[in-house]
């Protein structure tokens, strides 16, 4: 059985998902919501395999819900269902370690072949996005100073701010404010996205 929880904030999609894949003796749908917060409550609880989560909720980009599910430790794979995104959202999304992407418009059979793959692992993103990822990596490698090392190194160790500037004898507001170069550099903007990128991207520098 592939639990399933589905986040979608239209109602009629998310109705019909629900009977769709509610009917696939395969699949256990665990949880659904068209509500955010609600989503995120249930989701740091439920045992779920897929989540299906709608890119745009309420008009805004799910990105911040994705990144907040990866900090918070969500073990599930995650399928993104869009009727449409840019090639750097996409790329993002990538970045983030989301499973794959659905097109709205594809068949309900091509749905439910996607949550399979998916669940196994396999990556469901179109190769221009990956090909978008590459470019990306490939132009934007940044340039770190022995500093902005120390500090990387010490991030992945897990020291908070306060540790870091006793470390390199500095206040606690200059290591701050290195951590914010850092992020600016690497194009993150928490610290669990920099030490995902750190060791991903630049592991041989740690």
């Amino acid at each position: 059985m592939i639990r399933i929880y589905i986040l979608d904030d239209h109602g009629l999609f998310r109705e019909g998902l629900l009977r769709l894949l509610g009917a696939d003796p395969e699949i256990e749908i665990v949880g659904s919501s068209g509500d955010v917060a609600e989503a995120e409550r249930q989701l740091a609880t439920l045992p779920v395999d897929v989540l299906i989560l709608d890119f745009e909720l309420h008009d805004q980009p799910a990105t911040p819900l994705v990144e907040r599910l990866k900090a918070a430790g969500f073990a599930g794979r995650i399928l993104m269902v869009t009727a449409g995104m840019s090639d750097r959202d996409a790329v993002e999304l990538l970045r983030l370690g989301v499973g794959g992407v659905f097109h709205k418009q594809h068949a309900s059979e091509e749905l439910r072949r996607s949550i399979q793959e998916v669940y196994e692992g396999r990556a469901l993103i179109e190769q221009r996005y990956l090909q978008k990822l590459v470019q990306s990596a490939e132009t934007t490698q940044p340039r770190f100073t022995e500093r902005d090392l120390k500090i990387l190194r010490f991030v992945v160790e897990g020291l908070a701010n306060k540790e870091i500037a006793a470390e390199l004898g500095i206040s606690e507001s200059a290591a701050k404010a290195s951590l914010q170069q850092l992020f600016a550099k690497t194009g993150v903007r928490t610290r669990s996205q920099l030490v995902r990128v750190a060791l991903e991207q630049h592991r041989d520098l740690l």
